[in-house]
């Protein structure tokens, strides 16, 4: 967990405290996240722990907060009644963002079904887009937590 107290983490109107943790983001910590009608809309204040040796937005972490928010996003339209699996991740990389600035992934699910979803991103930092991402789902039952069986 970041412990950069020299970052203002005032968050935009709207987004809490992200729902779901992961081995993954618990370095990214706080992750907050904001639930519209058809997306999960993933956002953090960049820290010195999303940064790469240039002191820039490090390019997995764009990728990896894609995918998780276009997975959510998914799951949000579909009623969060199957799980998804990432089949497919392409980013493009259009600009950068420095500490201190607001990340947001704002998603748009393009299609969903019964086996596949598709859905693609734009990645702002202060409402300045920076990346894009497209990403493609396998549709699986979810399993149930306590048997392992779907």
């Amino acid at each position: 967990m970041s412990t950069d107290t020299s970052v203002i983490a005032d968050i935009p109107e709207g987004f809490e405290p992200h729902f779901r943790k992961s081995p993954l983001t618990d370095p990214w910590e706080p992750l907050y996240s904001k639930r519209i009608d058809r997306a999960v809309i993933m956002g953090l204040r960049l820290a010195k722990a999303h940064t790469n040796s240039r002191g820039l937005i490090h390019g997995g972490l764009i990728a990896a907060l894609s995918d998780n928010a276009m997975g959510y996003s998914c799951a949000q339209v579909m009623g969060w009644t199957s799980s998804l699996v990432t089949v497919s991740l392409a980013v493009d990389f259009i600009g950068t963002a420095e500490i201190g600035q607001w990340l947001a992934v704002e998603t748009d699910v393009i299609k969903t079904g019964s086996t596949i979803c598709f859905a693609q991103s734009l990645v702002k930092a202060d409402d300045v887009i920076i990346a894009r991402a497209n990403g493609t789902f396998r549709v699986m039952p979810k399993k149930d937590v306590v048997s392992g069986r779907a």
